[in-house]
């Protein structure tokens, strides 16, 4: 034991409280990369098998989709990761469910390319969300003759 821990224990406020590193949130990190054959599919797993906190992975080669599961802090780096060993583009899933969106054939939303039930993300975009988003009046109206308004006959009378 040395001088400086026998200070230390004699006061307070010389002992360093050590921080605790708080451990990453599980997530899903998802994004598009094209699948050609199932040895890029071979690739993308082995890529990601390595990388620290990953859990899972599920490929999707119809979808060009990629899903990696795990205690990742940085998302980034899956998807550098991904870019750097298997020679690919690699981006964030663009699309979401088809549900979600209020307007989803609003121009900038439905893309031909996206896989069948989602369409783009366009309620991020600055410059298409007003086009997908639906107004008051249009949500009050929509309400008003919904199958799950037990008091549509009532407003309409």
């Amino acid at each position: 034991m040395g001088i400086l821990d026998a200070l230390s224990e004699m006061c307070p406020s010389l002992r360093t409280r050590r921080r605790i590193k708080k451990r990453p949130q599980l997530t899903t990190v998802e994004m598009k990369v094209r699948i050609d054959c199932e040895g890029c599919e071979r690739r993308i797993r082995k890529a990601l098998h390595g990388l620290h906190g990953v859990t899972g992975v599920e490929v999707v080669p119809k979808q060009s989709k990629v899903a990696v599961t795990g205690y990742i802090d940085d998302p980034a780096k899956v998807m550098r990761r991904v870019a750097r060993k298997t020679g690919k583009r690699v981006e964030p899933w663009p699309y979401v469910p088809y549900d979600v969106v209020p307007h989803p054939y609003a121009p900038g939303a439905y893309d031909k390319k996206a896989p069948p039930g989602y369409v783009r993300n366009v309620v991020a975009d600055p410059n298409a969300a007003p086009l997908a988003r639906a107004s008051s009046t249009e949500v009050k109206y929509t309400s008003a003759f919904s199958d799950d308004n037990p008091n549509a006959a009532c407003i309409v009378m």
